[in-house]
């Protein structure tokens, strides 16, 4: 790392080097996708040597950074001022002296500012006394809430809702963090790490020589690799034991026959799917009792699922979708009525057919 060339970069900026200040050689964006500095802190990138590398830093650093956001090119003793996604190539004479300075986007943007408040939350001295009394028991509620209000954002397509919802979901995950730390049971580092090295370890087709062609190859392999892992770990486990019992059970069903199909179990064509459905409404039809009905449901909902997994069909979504619909049209329903001046017990089915018509015909 040049220094002098640190300190000459800061005079031509007419700045004091900050108290907290992240130092990266250009190269290390090369081949990055997203940018390796905390966006909280000012950063300067030394030895921007080409127009190809300072693109593949532009594009790295918008992965984070707002295009309007001002950066300041350094050549020498030249100063050029402008916002992050106006920079041409055009515009810079390269050379290995050349260095982008990008001031912080302020207090609060990096997930080590967000650790450090939710720590601060449970702070013995200083911290609020709700959160402080919080474990993970108690938190479970709170994390299936978000989880749901996160699906529902998903569902309406509501991006803002999104980012709200992810952002009080990602409270939930560092605020358990925290209290596990606290204990030494665990750390947010060991979480990171855990994942990152099973992204790598299960990904050989991204992050090493392996040749996969397709996503159905990806799932089998995927499928493989889990199964070696069980197989080194002391507790036996079977290929479905890795589903979580607490699903919703359209997820749940999806999901073991996914794994199942990995490993070959599975109709080789979906007729044979449709005449199994066929064949559960049959026996349906034949059930003499509750019991016997409520097992021929329950056959008949597990057969759909995989139907929906043959059509590339989440069943859990395709049947929020419905009830949203069904919801939609209904409230079209009670609208009519009430504009009629009318209770709904007191209308026959076929008026209220007329107005659910009208709703579908309205695009409900």
């Amino acid at each position: 790392m040049d220094f002098t060339l640190v300190t000459s970069t800061f005079e031509t900026l007419r700045l004091t080097p900050p108290s907290k200040l992240t130092l990266l050689e250009a190269q290390e964006f090369s081949s990055a996708h997203f940018p390796p500095t905390p966006p909280d802190v000012d950063t300067l990138i030394l030895g921007v040597d080409s127009r190809e590398l300072a693109l593949q830093v532009k594009k790295v650093l918008l992965a984070v950074y707002p295009k309007e956001h001002e950066v300041r090119w350094v050549e020498g003793y030249r100063l050029q001022v402008e916002s992050l996604g106006d920079f041409q190539p055009a515009t810079c004479n390269f050379q290995p002296a050349t260095c982008l300075y990008i001031p912080s986007l302020g207090e609060g943007t990096s997930f080590e500012a967000f650790a450090e408040i939710v720590a601060h939350l449970r702070a013995p001295e200083d911290g609020c006394p709700w959160d402080k009394e919080q474990t993970h028991q108690t938190l479970r509620k709170h994390l299936l809430e978000e989880s749901y209000e996160a699906l529902a954002a998903i569902d309406a397509n509501d991006t803002a809702g999104m980012r709200e919802e992810f952002g009080d979901l990602l409270l939930q995950i560092v605020l358990n963090a925290q209290i596990a730390s606290e204990t030494k049971d665990f750390s947010m580092r060991e979480i990171v790490k855990s994942i990152y090295d099973k992204i790598v370890r299960r990904h050989p087709h991204v992050f090493g020589d392996l040749k996969l062609d397709d996503v159905n190859g990806v799932l089998q392999n995927w499928e493989k690799l889990k199964e070696k892992e069980r197989g080194g770990k002391k507790e036996e486990k079977g290929l479905l034991d890795g589903v979580p019992s607490i699903l919703p059970a359209l997820n749940q069903a999806q999901e073991y026959q996914d794994r199942a199909a990995r490993v070959g179990f599975d109709w080789p064509e979906i007729e044979g799917v449709l005449d199994k459905i066929r064949e559960e409404i049959e026996e349906i039809k034949k059930a003499q009792n509750l019991e016997e009905v409520t097992a021929e449901l329950g056959d008949l909902f597990f057969v759909l699922v995989n139907l929906a997994r043959w059509r590339k069909v989440d069943a859990e979504s395709a049947l929020r979708e419905a009830n949203l619909k069904f919801k939609k049209r209904f409230a079209h329903v009670e609208k009519g009525a009430k504009a009629q001046g009318r209770n709904l017990s007191d209308m026959t089915l076929e008026e209220m057919d007329v107005l659910w018509n009208e709703a579908k015909k309205l695009g409900m």
